[in-house]
Parts: structure tokens; C-alpha cells; sequence
């Protein structure tokens, strides 16, 4: 799904857009529950991930507008792993979730047989919205059925992260633009850390296989089948779907040049593995920069630059914002929905956390175009992500994706420790198929 950015007429919109959604938020428009009679509620809105999603700044514009309402945020610093088991419990339970919830992209195809668990966001004004959104972003935030499940919040547009230090002791170039050149292809990829390797026996080319695998999968299905795991009837494929095996086998090639530094995402030594700078190259959705700053702390600023990733496009993450029926103020929890989405809050969740907005009047905001990461040696970063939006072609991810890929990953990781990739091609496809039952 391509995307053309014409400032003049999106900054228009998106003017008009972040005015409307300010006097919904001030005013109360249509919606009506005891935060607009004057009682006073909290509304707990349940993200996940290390940095949050950016909101704080947001919440007390929110709050400052409407008096009556506190907001409370929980979830930061879990992963998403623990964060969907403990809300698909929750929903499932009709209790516990917050007022308003995060779904990832991964997971919230799962949701849709439980829509009726959530808030038709259309009966709050969201159809009138979905042009806020990058086409496929509303789709995917929308089930077969028509309701508006959730909200866009950011995508994940790939690039790749460098350490530009290492990169220099290896003897190899490290001009973002040059960098972007040894790499044309992920083969070319391989090759690159080949020469790595070669110069450093102390540093790994990349951080994980798993997180190489996800991204070249996503950019391959992209530009092939469109989807991965499930096909858009939702029939389990992984063993039918071409895609799927060219990322795996491009993976256990990588493996086998030992360019990969063995660690799990998100796991204690892959943060480790940051702070000590054991490996050089990382795949970089937009959201990853913050992690990457969050991890590597003051002393590695600088030291990271940022170069258009291999091949064409690619997605790595990106969210939702939902509203359990469960919540006792479900009106005021989708007013402050469309709120943090709308394109001024995509925008301060970019300057906060490095969140790449799905509005295409975000996108074409000054403030995400025309910005520049100085942690990332001043890399334009507005303009390698637009570019990488601009690129992406949307990929259909089953209802039980997750577990389907976190099975496909362990026999990943089984190869990392020495077993043979034949064979573990084949625990894939049959622990895969178990996993999506």
C-alpha cells in the first residue's frame, strides 16, 4: 500500500482533523457517561512494551480538558507476550482489562471472534475517522463484519540500525547512505556480515535470527502471498505458503555464517547485549529506536546510525487502541481513544518514543517529515521511515499467529545451538500446526 505525501493538503487536514477531535475531548460531542455529568472517573488505559506508547504529555492535555477525568496507565515495561496472555484472560472473563487496552498488530486478528467482548467504535463517531488512517491500518482495525474494533496508533516502517563504530573497526563503510549499498538484498545482507565476521570475531553481525526470520518473512509475504501463517480465509498454511519457507532458509543461512549473537527479543541478555555493544546491526521498525536508546543508554548515543533496510518495504509492529465492554465508562474511554490517535497524538507519541504514526496526516507533519534522531548520529529519521511507509505492502496475520510463530522460532533458536536445519524445518511445520490448531 503506497502512500504520496502532499504536506500542504495533509498539515490542512490534520489541522482540522486535531481541532475536531480537541473539542470532542473538551465538550463531550455526542457521548455521554458520568465523566460528562460531572463525576469524577478514572479511566485505566493497559499498553505494554519498555517505553510505553508515548501518552503521558497527552494524558494531561486530556485531563486539563476534561476535569472529571483522571487516567491511570498500566502495562509499561511488560512484554507482549505476558501482556496478550494476561488480556486475552480478561476479555475472555468479561473483567480486568483496563478502560481502554492496547492490541498489537500480531494479536488483534485473534480479537475478532470476540468482538462482541469490545465497543463498536463506529457507534462513537470512528467511521467518520477513516481517513485519519493509512487504508490498510483502518482494515486491519476492523473486522469482516464492519465494527471498528480499535484505532490506529503507529507501524512499524523497517529500516535497519547500525552501529557505526563497529562498522569503522571492521574496515567497512559506515555513511548511512553507503551502508545502505553493501545491502540491496538480504543475500547481500549475509554476505555484508560475512566480511564482519571476517575483521571482528568479538562483535556478531546481528542481534537474533528470530527477529531477522519476522522481518524478512513480513517483507517477503508482502511482496508475495500476502499473508503468512493463515491465509486470508484463515486456513493454516505454513507448510503451503512459499514465503514462509524462503525466510526461514535465508534465516539457517545466516545462522550457519554464525552471524547471529544467539539472543531471544526482549529477554534480560538481549537488553544486556545492547548496553555491552556485542552486536552491530539490528532490524529497526520505528518504535525500535526507543528501545534501542532505552537499552544502550547515554554512552552508546552516537555510536548508532540508521540505513534503508534490504529489499523493499516491510513491517515490523504497530498497534491498536480498543475498549473492553467491560468498562464501566466505555463512552469516555472511546472519546479519549480517538483522541490519543488522532494525528496529534501520533505525532507526540513519535517525539516521545519514536513511534511512526499510521495517520497520513501525521506523516506529513513537519515535526515527524523533517525530523532527526541525534542519539542515531542525527539520522533524518522523519525522512527513512516515511520512506519505509511509503514502501509497505500490508500482510494478513492469522488468528493465531503468535503462538504459530513463537513455535516457528524455537526451532530457529534449536538451530542457533547446533541442531540440523532439515530437521527443524520439519518440528516448524508440525509444532507450527499444533501451535495454530
Amino acid at each position: 500500500m503506497s502512500l504520496t505525501f502532499r504536506r500542504r493538503r495533509f498539515a490542512a487536514l490534520a489541522l482540522a482533523s486535531v481541532a475536531a477531535l480537541a473539542s470532542v475531548a473538551a465538550c463531550g460531542s455526542d457521548d455521554s457517561d458520568t465523566g460528562s455529568s460531572g463525576e469524577k472517573i478514572t479511566l485505566v488505559v493497559d499498553v505494554f512494551g519498555d517505553q510505553g506508547f508515548g501518552y503521558d504529555e497527552l494524558y494531561k492535555q486530556y485531563e486539563a480538558a476534561n476535569p472529571n477525568v483522571k487516567i491511570q496507565e498500566r502495562g509499561k515495561g511488560l512484554g507482549l507476550g505476558d501482556y496478550n496472555t494476561r488480556l486475552t484472560q480478561q476479555i475472555t472473563a468479561g473483567s480486568g482489562a483496563g478502560d481502554v487496552v492496547a492490541l498489537e498488530e500480531g494479536t488483534i486478528v485473534q480479537f475478532y471472534a470476540q468482538a462482541d467482548k469490545f465497543v463498536n467504535l463506529a457507534d462513537h463517531g470512528a467511521n467518520d475517522l477513516k481517513g485519519n488512517f493509512l487504508p490498510w491500518k483502518w482494515e486491519q482495525g476492523t473486522t469482516p463484519d464492519g465494527k471498528v474494533l480499535g484505532l490506529g496508533t503507529d507501524v512499524g516502517s523497517m529500516a535497519l540500525c547500525y552501529r557505526k563504530d563497529l562498522f569503522e573497526a571492521a574496515k567497512l563503510p559506515s555513511d548511512r547512505e553507503q551502508v545502505a549499498q553493501l545491502w540491496p538484498t538480504w543475500d547481500a545482507f549475509i554476505e555484508t556480515g560475512k566480511k564482519f565476521a571476517a575483521a571482528d570475531a568479538k562483535h556478531k553481525f546481528v542481534d537474533s535470527a528470530t527477529n531477522f526470520y519476522n522481518v524478512v518473512l513480513m517483507q517477503v509475504a508482502g511482496a508475495g502471498t500476502g499473508y503468512t501463517y493463515y491465509d486470508k480465509s484463515n486456513k493454516l498454511v505454513i507448510g503451503e505458503n512459499p514465503d514462509v519457507r524462503t525466510a526461514y532458509d535465508l534465516t539457517t543461512k545466516m545462522i550457519d555464517a554464525k552471524l547471529s549473537n544467539n539472543l531471544q527479543s526482549f529477554s534480560n541478555e538481549w537488553n544486556a547485549g545492547f548496553k555491552n555493544g556485542t552486536f552491530a546491526t539490528i532490524a529497526c521498525p520505528a518504535w525500535m529506536t526507543g528501545v534501542i536508546k532505552g537499552q544502550a543508554g547515554d554512552a552508546a548515543a552516537g555510536k548508532w546510525d540508521i540505513a534503508k533496510a534490504p529489499g523493499s518495504g516491510g513491517n515490523w509492529g504497530g498497534s491498536f487502541l480498543a475498549v473492553p465492554k467491560s468498562s464501566k465508562n466505555a463512552a469516555e474511554a472511546a472519546k479519549l481513544v480517538k483522541f490519543l490517535t488522532d494525528a496529534k497524538g501520533h505525532v507526540e507519541a513519535f517525539k516521545k518514543v519514536g513511534n511512526l504514526p499510521s495517520s497520513p496526516q501525521g506523516l506529513a507533519d513537519p515535526a515527524v517529515a523533517d525530523s532527526t534522531n541525534p542519539y542515531f548520529s542525527d539520522a533524518p529519521v522523519g525522512k527513512i521511515f516515511a520512506a519505509g511507509a511509503s514502501e509497505l505492502k500490508p500482510v494478513y496475520l492469522g488468528p493465531k499467529n503468535n503462538a504459530v510463530r513463537t513455535a516457528v522460532e524455537n526451532t530457529l533458536r534449536a538451530v542457533e545451538q547446533g541442531k540440523s536445519a532439515g530437521e527443524q524445518w520439519q518440528a516448524a511445520l508440525k509444532n507450527g500446526a499444533a501451535a495454530g490448531k
